[in-house]
């Protein structure tokens, strides 16, 4: 017993002087101490609801005990992860004037903004495993459905301003269809088909009495959720001021008609700002290139002010400086490599005296893409 105590001595003597310097407050922190945070509020008192509630205009019916669990559900679900709510917001001051504006030139309810809440967290590059994009999670097919361009060059599930619009005309039609706009967020969850099935079976067309997936019996309550936390944050103890909040996404648009494929180094150039703000700003542009065609692009806010004169000077440098390194004009000529066994794109690169750079341009190339033997690449020779 005498040895255990002995071990243990210095041990709580190290604990006791690890402890001392938290418990001191000096005057300079007071800020800081227990007296002036702010209590969160009672959980309980969060789920707690007085009079109706509605989304859309629609009435939920929150006196059925089912509906009220499972809103409940998803309100402290939501007020746990307090810092996904507080990024919630954050975005929502650097997305939503924009779909705000969006949702009132279609005319639909303000509201369907909380989808891409839901959908994405406002992130324009989230994704799911079913292959779902951007800020409102379009597959691909009901992408190009709505009108999206969705290739190897551009996904415009990524582009804010056109997935809004054909979210817009999606849920549209959705409501159209269901004359509910809980059954249509139901729907642009599951798939309109699957939720006719089921209305057509259960002889039912109420989402809020419906059996779905379980994912669907809880999107609606999400949707809800986050709309009850981001109108009325400081209920919920989420207390902030501007300052805390990222500004309005700001841009200047400007024009361009491509001839040929193009590094964004140029665009960035032209601009006078970097690849990744460029990016940034054009989340829809996949990789580091543009191919030919027309396009409207996303620049810092003032930017387009010289940029038709700066990118026609950069894209004539950049046409020369490829031109004098074999990518194109009239003393070239082009040709196929194979590839072949332990071959990689550096060594064929190398072998052809080329920048592997060039190389990847010259076959749309990323520097992680995986070539195979039989694979042809391109190559330009002199």
């Amino acid at each position: 017993m005498k040895i255990f105590f002995r071990t243990l001595l210095p041990i709580a003597i190290l604990a006791i002087s690890l402890l001392i310097p938290a418990i001191y407050v000096s005057a300079a922190d007071q800020e800081f101490s227990i007296e002036r945070m702010e209590p969160l509020p009672s959980l309980f008192k969060s789920t707690r609801y007085s009079g109706s509630l509605n989304l859309c205009g629609e009435k939920i019916p929150v006196h059925i005990h089912d509906v009220r669990e499972r809103l409940e559900k998803e309100m402290l679900l939501a007020l746990w992860d307090r810092a996904q709510v507080i990024l919630w917001i954050k975005r929502a001051s650097q997305y939503f004037p924009h779909m705000e504006r969006i949702l009132k030139e279609e005319g639909l309810p303000d509201e369907l903004k909380y989808v891409a809440v839901i959908e994405s967290g406002l992130r324009a590059n989230a994704g799911s495993s079913k292959g779902a994009v951007g800020f409102w999670q379009f597959i691909p097919d009901t992408a190009r459905r709505f009108g999206l361009r969705v290739d190897s060059s551009i996904d415009e599930r990524r582009n804010l301003f056109k997935s809004t619009r054909a979210a817009c005309a999606y849920l549209k039609k959705l409501y159209g269809q269901f004359n509910s706009w809980a059954l249509a967020m139901a729907a642009y969850n599951m798939g309109e088909s699957g939720l006719s099935n089921e209305i057509s079976f259960q002889e039912i067309n109420d989402y809020y009495q419906l059996y779905l997936y379980l994912e669907t019996q809880r999107y609606v309550f999400k949707v809800i959720a986050a709309r009850e936390i981001m109108e009325n944050p400081g209920k919920y103890g989420f207390n902030y001021t501007s300052e805390d909040l990222y500004p309005v996404m700001q841009f200047s648009k400007v024009n361009l008609n491509l001839p040929s494929r193009i590094p964004l180094t140029l665009i960035a150039s032209a601009a006078e700002t970097t690849f990744k703000e460029i990016k940034d700003l054009n989340p829809d542009i996949r990789g580091y290139h543009l191919t030919s065609g027309k396009y409207e692009i996303f620049v810092p806010h003032g930017r387009e002010r010289g940029f038709e004169r700066a990118f026609s000077n950069s894209y004539s440098s950049w046409k020369q400086k490829n031109s004098s390194s074999g990518n194109s004009g009239s003393s070239t000529s082009k040709k196929y490599h194979v590839v072949r066994k332990g071959e990689g794109l550096s060594m064929i690169a190398q072998r052809y005296g080329v920048p592997l750079s060039t190389l990847l341009g010259w076959n749309n190339l990323k520097k992680n893409s995986v070539i195979h033997p039989g694979d042809r690449l391109i190559i330009y020779t002199k």
